[in-house]
């Protein structure tokens, strides 16, 4: 585990790794995709805890859960809730995505959020650590379990949020409307202006009606190879 606390930015919130839960630049993209209203969110899979951090830093009046299967990314990420005084709320569930039922009430969130592993498990090479392997393989919970997950947790109208991989982009549709979550938005990331998408970012709600809005492509860096305007945005960097 990384014991070295950061700051996100100057001022900003404050944050520890746990081995099997690095900081990458999806969470922080994907907090900001899902920045707007909402009073209780819970966040499927948390990790450390950033996206909750970010979420609880940019609207106070939200309160976050956070559920995680690992005992110890768990113990971080209420530590990482602690050190930036967000306990009164936010709060950690040590538990299984797959065992929502038992955890919580149906449709008592009105935001579900989730960077979940990005490939099937045996699709590739495995990560040598098993910690790392489940952060990448679906080994805990498949994108099928996480969805019907969200669409319990959700109310009609309710917000479910990810990021993904582009070439799972027909599947994760497909997954979501089948559990009953509509397509809202859809938005592409590329590294470079030429580049292709390396990121998708959606937004479904429970019980939604039919119509997809695609959004500008976000790129990380603009035609010099320096940090886009939009990144700088993000990570309070104007």
């Amino acid at each position: 585990m990384n014991t070295e606390t950061m700051e996100l930015w100057p001022n900003g919130p404050r944050f520890r790794q746990a081995a099997q839960a690095p900081l990458g630049t999806d969470s922080v993209l994907l907090a900001d995709f899902a920045a707007g209203k909402g009073r209780r969110g819970i966040d499927l899979g948390c990790g450390s805890g950033i996206l909750s951090l970010l979420l609880l830093w940019g609207n106070p009046g939200l309160s976050m859960t956070g559920l995680e299967i690992s005992e110890e990314a768990a113990r971080v990420a209420r530590e990482n809730l602690a050190e930036n005084g967000l306990l009164d709320r936010g709060e950690i569930v040590t538990g299984d995505i797959r065992r929502v039922r038992e955890l919580f009430r149906t449709g008592s969130f009105d935001l579900v959020i989730a960077n979940p592993p990005y490939f099937p498990q045996g699709s590739g090479a495995s990560a040598p650590d098993a910690l790392r392997a489940a952060a990448r393989e679906e080994r805990s919970c498949t994108l099928e379990e996480l969805c019907g997950a969200a669409a319990y947790l959700l109310p009609t109208g309710g917000r479910f949020c990810l990021v993904n991989r582009p070439e799972r982009l027909s599947e994760l549709l497909n997954t979501l409307t089948r559990n009953g979550l509509e397509p809202k938005r859809l938005r592409l990331c590329c590294h470079r202006m030429k580049s292709a998408p390396n990121l998708v970012f959606v937004e479904a709600r429970r019980g939604g009606k039919p119509g997809l809005k695609l959004e500008p492509i976000l790129f990380l860096t603009d035609v010099s190879g320096d940090e886009s305007e939009e990144v700088k945005r993000i990570y309070h960097r104007e």
